[in-house]
């Protein structure tokens, strides 16, 4: 299963901003914008964040309002105020130095597993799997597993699952494959089943 969403993502992965860098910032800045929002909205804001803070630095700077401003539109303002209060942490903590290692990662304000997997995985390829809605969707149905996904036994399953699934080797394009699989094949209404690399193992 691993190798197939590989070789799907391959011809198939969407060409987005934060997919063309392996700075954790800018991971980072991605994933806290899409924790609420969809993808084709997030890449405006994305582009007008990194615009006007293109480092953890020129971020730390600015000010409530000014974050709060940058972030009209999007909703759930805590996830903006979040990120200042990390990035001035981060100045006076860290040296400036965004971290990379789930450890440190997971230490972040508005920083859960799914992001700090997210982030090591891509940037420091660190061997940590991401369980989002899509991951659900596409291993529940792979495997058909039918706990509920917020009990806490079905959280255990589908993140044990995950876990052994997920390669050593390139763990961070692993996650972004099974991910973007999930969110445009193995779509929650009308997946294309007819014309899917994973039809032949699907149990559903």
């Amino acid at each position: 299963m691993t190798r197939e969403l590989l070789s799907w993502y391959k011809k198939h992965k969407r060409e987005l901003p934060w997919r063309n860098t392996s700075d954790p910032y800018k991971i980072w800045v991605s994933e806290i914008i899409l924790q609420q929002t969809q993808i084709k909205t997030g890449i405006n804001y994305y582009l007008k964040f990194i615009k006007s803070f293109p480092n953890i630095e020129s971020l730390s700077k600015a000010t409530d309002l000014e974050i709060l401003n940058m972030w009209k539109g999007l909703g759930y303002y805590n996830r903006a105020l979040n990120m200042l209060k990390s990035a001035k942490i981060i100045m006076t903590q860290n040296m400036g130095v965004f971290p990379s290692k789930y450890s440190e990662l997971i230490k972040l304000k508005g920083v859960g597993p799914y992001t700090a997997a997210a982030i090591s995985s891509i940037c420091r390829e660190e061997k940590k799997a991401v369980v989002d809605g899509n991951v659900y969707r596409v291993l529940s149905r792979v495997y058909n597993i039918s706990e509920a996904i917020n009990s806490v036994q079905g959280k255990k399953v589908f993140q044990h699952l995950a876990d052994k699934l997920i390669p050593s080797k390139k763990p961070g394009i692993y996650n972004q494959a099974i991910m973007d699989f999930g969110s445009t094949h193995c779509t929650k209404h009308q997946p294309k089943c007819h014309d899917c690399v994973l039809k032949k193992r699907c149990i559903s």
